[in-house]
This record gives structure tokens, C-alpha cells and sequence, in this order.
């Protein structure tokens, strides 16, 4: 069962998917079904990345200037 909210943010996300690729518009059963399978993978991925096990259990916090050399 899909839940209010899910349903929303499915159908923001299709309108934004008509608005990037053109040749969707008008086909709304398409373009929910590819905004729901992005959601559902950005959903996953989210849970992958805060999962605590993940990298051994350790969490990794950088900042802007650990990853790269700031201009001189």
C-alpha cells in the first residue's frame, strides 16, 4: 500500500521528470512509473549509505577542504 506522502513525492517527481525529458509529457502512467523507480532507488541507496555497518562500521565525516586541494 502506498501511503499519502509517498504518492506525493512520486508525482512531484514525475512532473519534474515531464519538465527534463520532454517526450514524457502527457504520458503520466509512464513517467510515475519511472519516477517511482528512481525513488525506490534513491530511497535504497540512502539506507545503504546511512546504514551503520557500512565501511566496517565506521562512519566517515570529511569536510570540503579534506578532499581537495583549495585553490592557492
Amino acid at each position: 500500500m502506498v501511503d499519502e506522502r509517498d504518492e506525493e513525492r512520486v508525482v512531484s517527481r514525475a512532473a519534474e521528470l515531464e519538465a527534463e525529458e520532454p517526450e514524457l509529457a502527457g504520458e503520466d502512467d509512464e513517467a510515475e512509473t519511472q519516477a517511482a523507480a528512481i525513488l525506490a532507488d534513491s530511497d535504497d541507496r540512502e539506507a545503504q549509505a546511512s546504514s551503520p555497518d557500512r565501511g566496517g562500521g565506521q562512519v566517515e565525516h570529511r569536510h570540503s577542504e579534506d578532499t581537495v586541494e583549495p585553490p592557492p
